[in-house]
C-alpha cells in the first residue's frame, strides 16, 4: 500500500481533483510531474504558509551534479529553470527570513517537468492552528453534522493476487467545537469482505467489529482520519464493489493499481485517466457528491485470476474414480476369487482412458463434442465391463473377453 500511496502523492498537483485546494504541508518541497511544462522545465513556487501568499523578487536556487543555478520569482512566486537534461539529481531551495526551504532530491523526468512548491512559514502557522484547536475542543460537544472531506479516498490494490481495498478517511468537522452527530456512525463492508482492520494512523475513534467499522463521537474540530483496510474475495475476472456511506463525501476519489487488462468503471465516475509514476501504472476516477446513505458502486473487469477448470476437472475425476472404486469393492466382494485377467486388463484400461481424456480436456487439447462422445463411451464401457464382474461366478475362470 504504501507503493500506491507514494504515486498518489507524487501525482496530487496533477490529479483529477485539482479543484480541491491541497494541504500544504503535503506539497511542500514535493516534485509533482507537470505534463503542461516541456520536458526538463523545473518551475518552482516559493510561498509563505499557504498556497497564494505569494514572495516575489526572490532568489531560487537549483543544484545539480556539483553546479548551482539560480532565478528569481516572478510576481506569482514562480522561478523557472529551462534546459534541465532529464535524469539529472536535483534539489532546489531558497532562504526566507532565516529558515532554509529544500526539496526533496529527484530526477528530472523524460516525459514533462516538474513542479515544487517551497511553502515557508509552515511549523508556525501549525503551531498556531493546533492552539487554536486544542482550546475549541475544551468547549462542550453540540449537535451537528460531519462530511468526509474532499482529501478522502478509496484504493484497490492486489497482493499475490488478491484484491485489497483501502478506505483513507478525512472526516471533517468545520465548525470550532466538537460536533456530537447523535449515534455513531456504520460502515458495513460489502458482503464476503475479510480480514478488515484499522491501519496505523487511524483515529481511535475508529473501531473495526466484525464485518463492520464503527466510528464514535464526539468528532473535534478539523479532520479526523479514519483508515481501514479489509479483503475482497472474488472469482472470475469481474468484481463489483457497493459501499454505502454513512456521511456524505464531498469528492470521490478512487485509485485503483493497475494490473494487466484492469478495467473500472461506476456510473458515479465523471472523470477518469490513466497515469504513470515511479514506474508504476495505475487508475484515477473522480466523481461528485455522494450524499449520506448513498451507495458507491465501483465494477472491476479483467481483474488477475487463475481459471478453475483444470481444479474442477480434477475434483470430477477424482470423485468418479472414488466412486467406481467403491462400486467394485462392494459389489465385487463375491467374484474376488473370480476375476479373469481379461477384464481386470480391461477395466484398469478403460479407468486410465478416461483420466487421460480428462486431462485433454483441461489442457484444452480436445473440443467441447468431441470430449463428450469419447467420455460416453469410456463411461458405457467401463459400466459394462463391471458389471460383468459383479455377474461372474465365484471361482468361475471362464475367458469373458471385451
Amino acid at each position: 500500500m504504501r507503493r500506491i500511496l507514494s504515486l498518489l502523492f507524487l501525482l496530487l498537483g496533477a490529479s483529477l481533483s485539482a479543484q480541491q485546494m491541497p494541504d500544504p504541508s503535503q506539497m511542500a518541497g514535493r516534485p509533482l510531474p507537470a505534463p503542461e511544462l516541456a520536458v526538463g522545465t523545473v518551475s518552482v513556487r516559493v510561498v509563505r504558509e499557504q498556497m497564494g501568499n505569494n514572495i516575489a523578487s526572490h532568489p531560487v536556487r537549483l543544484s545539480a551534479a556539483g553546479k548551482t543555478l539560480t532565478a528569481t520569482t516572478d510576481a506569482q512566486g514562480r522561478a523557472q529553470f529551462a534546459d534541465v537534461p532529464p535524469g539529472t539529481v536535483i534539489t532546489v531551495e531558497t532562504v526566507v527570513e532565516g529558515e532554509t526551504l529544500r526539496s526533496q532530491e529527484f530526477a528530472l523526468p523524460a516525459t514533462s517537468g516538474v513542479r515544487v512548491a517551497l511553502i515557508a512559514g509552515l511549523e508556525a502557522a501549525a503551531g498556531r492552528d493546533r492552539a487554536a484547536r486544542e482550546e475549541a475542543a475544551q468547549q462542550p460537544a453540540r449537535q451537528g453534522v460531519v462530511v468526509f472531506g474532499g482529501e478522502s479516498r478509496v484504493i484497490l490494490e492486489f497482493q499475490d493476487d488478491r484484491l485489497q481495498v483501502f478506505y483513507l478517511l478525512d472526516i471533517v468537522n468545520n465548525a470550532r467545537t466538537p460536533i456530537d452527530v447523535g449515534e455513531p456512525m456504520y460502515i458495513v463492508f460489502p458482503e464476503g469482505a475479510t480480514g478488515a482492520g484499522a491501519l496505523d494512523g487511524s483515529s481511535t475513534l475508529a473501531v473495526v467489529q466484525g464485518d463492520r467499522l464503527r466510528i464514535n463521537g464526539p468528532f473535534p474540530p478539523g479532520t479526523t482520519q479514519v483508515q481501514v483496510g479489509y479483503r475482497l474475495p472474488y472469482r472470475g475476472e469481474t468484481a463489483t464493489l457497493s459501499q454505502q456511506w454513512p456521511a456524505a463525501i464531498e469528492q470521490l476519489f478512487v485509485a485503483a493499481e493497475k494490473v494487466g487488462e484492469l478495467q473500472i468503471a461506476s456510473p458515479q465516475f465523471q472523470q477518469q485517466q490513466e497515469a504513470n509514476a515511479g514506474g508504476a501504472p495505475f487508475l484515477m476516477a473522480t466523481g461528485g457528491r455522494i450524499n449520506a446513505g448513498d451507495t458507491l458502486t465501483v465494477t472491476l473487469t479483467g481483474l488477475p485470476h487463475q481459471s478453475t477448470l483444470i481444479r474442477d476437472v480434477g475434483l470430477g475425476t477424482g470423485l468418479l474414480i472414488l466412486l467406481l472404486g467403491f462400486w467394485a469393492a462392494v459389489g465385487g466382494r463375491g467374484i474376488r476369487k473370480g476375476h479373469t485377467e481379461t477384464l481386470t486388463r480391461r477395466r484398469e484400461k478403460l479407468f486410465a482412458d478416461l483420466v487421460a481424456l480428462e486431462q485433454q480436456h483441461g489442457q484444452g487439447r480436445l473440443d467441447k463434442a468431441r470430449y463428450a462422445s469419447r467420455r460416453q463411451t469410456l463411461v458405457v464401457e467401463l459400466e459394462r465391463v463391471m458389471g460383468e464382474l459383479d455377474q461372474a461366478p465365484v471361482g468361475g475362470g471362464g475367458d469373458l473377453a471385451a
